[in-house]
């Protein structure tokens, strides 16, 4: 299984590690399935006034070369284009938690995906 380095594009500077392209398509998945979460959550809030049904936190973790997790409450943001995610990178040595844009994040897997 070839493994080539994923970059994720932060606020602040990005960070880059080995990553398979099957642990991509599964990361893509959950990120598809946090938007489904947030666009309901969101059409709740202006389609009847009614409060929405709350949506379950979407967590993602791929154990390899490093430990990578992904995660995110739907019920905090409006849309799921102002929606943060967390993301926690971690190898033997190195431990780096940070919160990036969801949006920012989708296009950064779809990007590393395409070289497939």
């Amino acid at each position: 299984m070839s493994s080539t380095h994923l970059t994720l594009n932060l606020g602040e500077g990005s960070i880059s590690f080995s990553f398979s392209a099957s642990a991509a398509r599964d990361l893509k998945a959950a990120l598809d399935e946090l938007i489904m979460s947030l666009k309901a959550v969101s059409t709740a809030k202006t389609g009847s006034g009614a409060k929405p049904a709350p949506q379950r936190p979407v967590e993602y973790r791929h154990t390899g070369e490093v430990f990578l997790e992904i995660f995110c409450n739907p019920n905090i943001w409006a849309t799921p284009f102002a929606a943060k995610v967390l993301i926690t990178v971690r190898s033997a040595s190195i431990k780096v938690t940070t919160e990036a844009e969801l949006t920012r994040l989708r296009e950064d897997v779809t990007q590393y995906l395409e070289q497939f």
